[in-house]
């Protein structure tokens, strides 16, 4: 371990999963994220199995925020020998209580339904990536820490948390760090919100610092606005349900469920939808959802207004929540418009998968895409039109309607990134893009320099840059 102050960037470098950064101060070394590297299976397994660096060398760990592309190896870091605290804002941790616990099981269930299939087939039996056990022991590592509050990370590095505006309780992160006689300030985004989404704050901005660790998810794209969205919402509901079909919509359980429900809510009071009913099945958002009602020091002055005036903002009294298995299955049988709202995200593991396995060969229905689809996930073949996908191993014919609406994204587009980096002021001495596949990298980096922000870099996977 040498002097100095560096990065090493570990996973969501070129890529939009995984993310994984250390900054290392002295021989110190504190991790930036411990997410789940999402796409190809197998390729998956083995990088989510086998840490870039060992676990016992980590001397801290920080979260911007609990989803499971961001802290969802977080158990395998702990079941590895890691032995130190885990930083998040409080909203953070309790979503992480939930949201490792539920990736454990599904993590089970999906291992169990995979080995009757391989038992028939007499293929060797595999082993699930952790289990509920492993996410519940990594909670006793997280430390808690509000918004706006400086804390002591290890040895030469303290940091704060800023509302990112991304998700509830999500944080941007400034570092400070000092080596010898040298020091530094880091700003790492995290996923970075956009302004005026419902419910949560908007992000905010972070000025002077040295360095900058940005996102770069949505580079290349522009989002629509939120009238837009439900406009587009509006439409895809009442042409789904006019020719008799189910509308099936994979979200995400922290944010993007939220979101869309509460734009439902307004189509349903404006009459500018059919009453049909909506489905969350997903035990994940139910949890999450109450989680929402604890924290509303995240909220924006609107729905904290709401909240004043309706204690249930999330529910509406038209939810109805299939907490369990049996009732999951019951679903499948429906034979009348309605709408199914389930995890995961992108469409890689959980209830979504039987939902889309009933679905997507039926005309009628609707398969409606509301978020960021990874490189080789399902969801991303979905959106690329793939005739047919597979899903748990057999191949389906798609012939349900496939829908995208980037608009709902909780994360900020190319000119908001632009933006926001430009108001970072006293021009950085360098900005690195993770988090973007290279061609959402590239050009942000272009239109970047455009803007006369010309000191940007895009690390490779595994590169190691010095900063002092």
């Amino acid at each position: 371990m040498g002097k100095g102050i560096q990065i090493e960037f570990h996973g969501a470098a070129r890529e939009t999963t995984g993310s994984m950064h250390i900054v290392e101060v002295n021989g110190r070394r504190v991790l930036l994220e411990c997410g789940l590297f999402q796409g190809r299976r197998k390729e998956a397994a083995e990088r989510n199995r086998h840490l870039p660096f060992d676990p016992e060398d980590v001397d801290a760990l920080i979260l911007s925020h609990a989803h499971i592309d961001h802290s969802g190896n977080i158990p395998t870091l702990v079941a590895q020998g890691y032995p130190g605290n885990i930083f998040a804002t409080p909203a953070t941790r309790d979503l992480c209580s939930v949201m490792l616990r539920d990736s454990g099981h599904i993590h089970e269930k999906d291992v169990e339904y995979v080995n009757k299939r391989h038992a028939k087939r007499g293929e060797p039996l595999v082993e699930p990536l952790y289990t509920v056990e492993d996410a519940v022991r990594c909670m006793k590592n997280f430390v808690s820490v509000a918004y706006d509050r400086w804390f002591f990370v290890t040895n030469g590095v303290k940091a704060v948390f800023r509302d990112a505006g991304h998700i509830l309780g999500s944080a941007t992160v400034t570092l400070e760090l000092r080596a010898d006689d040298k020091v530094c300030t880091v700003l790492f985004t995290g996923d970075l919100g956009r302004k005026n989404l419902p419910i949560l704050r908007d992000p905010v901005q972070v000025t002077d610092v040295d360095y900058v660790i940005c996102e770069s998810t949505y580079g290349a794209r522009l989002h629509a606005s939120i009238a837009d969205m439900e406009n587009d919402l509006a439409d895809v509901v009442s042409r789904t349900a006019g020719r008799g079909g189910k509308l099936i919509i994979p979200a995400f359980s922290v944010g993007r469920t939220q979101n869309i429900v509460y734009s439902l809510h307004n189509l349903f009071n404006a009459d500018r939808i059919p009453d049909i009913p909506i489905y969350v099945d997903s035990p994940l958002s139910t949890n999450v959802t109450e989680i929402f009602k604890l924290h509303p020091e995240c909220y924006d002055e609107d729905a904290l207004a709401m909240a004043g005036e309706a204690p249930d903002i999330f529910g509406f009294g038209r939810l109805r929540y299939t907490p369990n298995v049996e009732d999951s299955k019951k679903l499948n049988d429906i034979r009348y418009p309605c709408i199914i709202i389930s995890a995961s995200g992108m469409c890689e593991n959980g209830r979504i998968l039987h939902h889309l396995k009933n679905s997507v060969t039926d005309p009628k229905n609707t398969v409606l895409i509301v978020g960021y689809q990874a490189e080789n996930t399902l969801g991303r073949r979905l959106v690329e039109k793939h005739k047919s996908v597979k899903i748990f191993g057999d191949p389906y014919d798609v012939r349900a309607e496939v829908k995208v609406m980037n608009g709902y994204s909780a994360h900020a587009d190319s000119n908001e990134l632009v933006q926001y980096l430009l108001a970072v002021g006293t021009k950085p001495k360098r900005v690195f893009l993770v988090h973007g596949e290279p061609q959402q990298t590239d050009a942000l980096a272009t239109k970047l320099a455009s803007a006369g922000l010309t000191n940007v870099y895009i690390p490779e996977r595994g590169e190691t840059v010095e900063l002092a």
